[in-house]
């Protein structure tokens, strides 16, 4: 389903502070896609009806020491009996990829929570989808809801080698609007023919690798406004040397409370007594966004697109702070 970009009440599920959706699950299926990639249906454990979820959206899977780790959903949003999911091996990680590729095995139960959806698919009539490795994974339902549509579209899909990258063989199969881009013999994916020239009425969409979402930023900088649509996995580097203490008004709660420089809101309010819903606590998850009633927020999450940010409606209070001396939050 494509998303009209003013329907918010679609957009974001379960987030925002309004609670989690969670379910209990079990792994139904589970097989290797690409070279360290590895996929996983998953189905309620009673059998009854999943969550609703529209392209774009991720689950949390929550380990069973409450490690939580987010995945793009890959599969049919028709299907409400199957969710699935495909998960790269990170080696360099914080461990959670090891764990799910060692421990989830058919038959193994586990925890979701979401979905939640930060990076929707907007209603257009032409689009151009640029993934990178993993990233392909919240582009595959994209592209099949903009062809069902009966929009106009290109798909282009870069990764170090073709052994290396999920889904080749069902994204060839539909045609030749899908370019496979494997860096070992291709070299890196032309950007500049890709982008160098605005197309008025097309929406990009980039899920990736930091090089590759920072590239496509830079090329499309002459691009409508809102035509750059980008999800990314990993948190950028901020420099907190100059961070100052600032006071925050919990509205619904009635206190104020002070963060001190080297906290986050998140910390601070959680210690207060007020329960949050967190999971990833580095700016890309979105499941703590909060409403800003009053105040202006430095935002340093990756998940609201400057837009949003310049909008000044809500912050993930796990990394976002003040850039004034008071906020009011809706807490």
């Amino acid at each position: 389903m494509l998303q009209d970009p003013m329907r918010a009440d679609i957009v974001h599920l379960g987030g925002g502070g309004s609670g989690e959706l969670s379910t209990d699950a079990i792994v139904t299926s589970r097989r290797d896609v690409a070279d360290g990639v590895v996929e996983l249906v998953l189905a309620a454990a009673d059998g009854s009806d999943l969550p609703r979820w529209e392209p774009g959206a991720h689950i949390d899977i929550v380990l069973d020491d409450d490690t939580i780790r987010q995945y793009s959903l890959c599969g049919d949003p028709a299907d409400r009996k199957t969710l699935r999911v495909a998960i790269l091996l990170e080696a360099e990680g914080r461990g959670g990829s090891r764990r799910i590729h060692e421990q989830l095995h058919s038959g193994v139960s586990v925890e979701l929570s979401g979905p939640r959806n930060h990076f929707p698919l907007h209603a257009s009539s032409r689009y151009l989808f640029i993934a990178g490795g993993i990233g392909v994974t919240p582009l595959i339902p994209m592209m099949r809801a903009a062809e069902a549509a009966g929009a106009e579209w290109q798909f282009v899909y870069g990764g170090r080698s073709e052994a290396t990258m999920g889904y080749v063989d069902e994204l060839r199969e539909l045609g030749e609007r899908v370019v496979i881009w494997p860096q070992d013999t291709h070299g890196l994916i032309d950007l500049e023919d890709l982008l160098g020239t605005p197309e008025e009425g097309t929406l990009v969409y980039s899920c990736g690798p930091e090089p590759l979402l920072a590239a496509v930023e830079e090329w499309c900088a002459s691009w409508p406004p809102g035509a750059l649509n980008v999800e990314r996995f990993s948190a950028v580097e901020i420099d907190t040397s100059e961070d100052t203490g600032f006071d925050v008004e919990l509205r619904e709660t009635g206190t104020t409370v002070h963060v001190n420089k080297d906290q986050t809101i998140l910390e601070v309010v959680t210690e207060a007594g007020v329960y949050v819903p967190t999971s990833c606590t580095e700016g890309t998850c979105g499941s703590c966004e909060t409403p800003i009633l009053e105040g202006t927020a430095e935002h340093r999450d990756v998940v609201l697109s400057p837009e949003e940010q310049e909008a000044q409606e809500t912050m993930m209070i796990c990394v976002s702070r003040a850039s004034c001396p008071r906020l009011v939050l809706d807490l």
